[in-house]
């Protein structure tokens, strides 16, 4: 961002306005999204770019800002609550009725510009369709071969017969979707064997490819309805496990902003954390311990808001023991601590190795049950926090070969999903940080997918 101010310098004004007037008034865009069908909406007008307020904001909104941004099957979902970060100080508009036939946005009824009641937390944003099956129609599938109606594999109708999906790939994201359609609650495991049986059947589908959020297993993306091949299909069959109760861990978002700050320290007070590879590559080339490393050091303070116990993905027999911090470690990838440039690359990356899971403060009537000292039951108790000071080893990021700059600072929870639960759009804490070699600064943190 500061090279592109200092290249700014050099533009003349004429040249300025001529390059501003090539963008269209009422032209729309989405902002903030992982990918180019999903973000917040931003409307241009006077030539500023401005947010649009959720107040009223539904599917029919949405539908005509994804048709008008080219997705002729319109929207999947219409977010709120800035789903995807936080609104512009500019919000150009707010209270929005569509009737689903205009061309674009602003001819849609609203407030008026710039009149709205809003905070940057009340961004609308969409999520547009990409792809759905052939016959564009829903998928019609069942769960069969389980214990009871909540288990089994996942059948796909094909005209009068039932036929298979394939496990290649499959996931919780996918059996999510599965679970939502069957109105079964939520997805507790992806089953990825042929433990539901099935071996007569055919493979109908492969290489489906969810977000988690959809409502049919036709929104996914997914290599075509019909005979596909499937790798290791003996063993490769997708089925689900589905429950009404699941964790849900929040970071606190304000938390990593009041307590963010860089150290310097030398590598000879870092041994243990070297052990565990918690240092930049660079760190390993150095021989003399007297080498200093910037640290940016924060807080992270995990809830668990859902209505199941956050339990480690692996069984307590296969944890892993960590001499220097005299306690097991239950989760490998638990968290990951990223900065990203402008388009969103990775500059520098938290190398924490792994993770103890235990309740460090609850709410008044619950009671901790989880702890990691004596190599007791790890996990994150409904109702209660584990809290990981910026004084624990490894609760940084080396910033030591990071130039100083604009970037943004990202603490992902249960970012490769391994453990379920009931929302995965609060699991990250996506924020500004400004670095200028001398001090640091992080702020604007909003809460948004791994």
């Amino acid at each position: 961002a500061i090279v592109v101010r200092s290249r700014m310098y050099y533009v003349s004004a004429p040249s300025r306005v001529r390059r501003a007037q090539r963008i269209p008034e009422g032209t729309i865009k989405l902002v903030g999204g992982q990918t180019n069908f999903e973000g917040n909406v931003e409307i241009y007008h006077l030539g500023r770019w401005g947010s649009i307020c959720d107040d009223e904001w539904d599917i029919t909104d949405a539908n005509v800002v994804c048709k008008s941004l080219g997705f002729r099957l319109g929207a999947l979902m219409a977010t709120n609550n800035g789903q995807f970060g936080r609104a512009r100080k500019l919000i150009w508009m707010d209270n929005i009725y569509c009737n689903g036939n205009e061309q674009s946005l602003d001819r849609c009824q609203f407030d008026g510009w710039k009149l709205h009641d809003c905070t940057t937390n009340e961004a609308a944003g969409v999520i547009c369709k990409t792809k759905l099956n052939d016959t564009n129609q829903d998928i019609n599938i069942r769960l069969n071969g389980g214990r009871n109606k909540f288990e089994g594999r996942v059948e796909v109708k094909v005209g009068n017969s039932w036929k298979l999906i394939c496990g290649d790939g499959w996931g919780l994201l996918e059996a999510m979707v599965v679970c939502r359609q069957l109105e079964l609650g939520y997805a507790q495991y992806a089953v990825q064997s042929s433990v539901f049986g099935g071996h007569n059947l055919s493979i109908a589908l492969s290489g489906v490819r969810c977000k988690g959020y959809e409502k049919n297993l036709a929104d996914c993306n997914m290599n075509g309805l019909g005979s596909v091949v499937c790798p290791a299909r003996e063993e490769s069959i997708a089925g689900v496990l589905c429950t009404s109760e699941l964790p849900d861990l929040v970071p606190d978002e304000k938390e990593i902003e009041s307590s963010a700050y860089l150290e310097d320290r030398q590598l000879m007070f870092l041994q243990c954390a070297m052990e565990e590879n918690c240092l930049a590559s660079s760190a390993y080339n150095i021989r003399w311990i007297y080498e200093q490393r910037r640290l940016l050091r924060f807080t992270a303070r995990i809830a668990n808001v859902g209505t199941a116990d956050f339990r480690p993905f692996l069984p307590k027999h296969i944890w892993d023991w960590h001499a220097c911090h005299r306690h097991y470690h239950s989760m490998e990838v638990f968290a990951h601590f990223d900065i990203l440039n402008s388009q969103g690359e990775r500059v520098a990356e938290g190398h924490k190795a792994s993770f103890c899971l235990e309740d460090n403060n609850c709410k008044e009537g619950v009671t901790p049950k989880y702890a990691c000292a004596n190599y007791g039951d790890q996990g994150i108790s409904v109702g209660c926090v584990d809290t990981y000071l910026h004084s624990v080893d490894c609760q940084w990021i080396d910033i030591t070969d990071l130039s100083p700059g604009f970037y943004q600072l990202k603490i992902s929870i249960n970012p490769e999903f391994k453990v379920s639960e009931l929302n995965f759009d609060n699991n990250a804490a996506l924020c500004t940080f400004y670095y200028n070699s001398i001090a640091a600064r992080v702020w604007n943190c909003t809460l948004t997918r791994p």
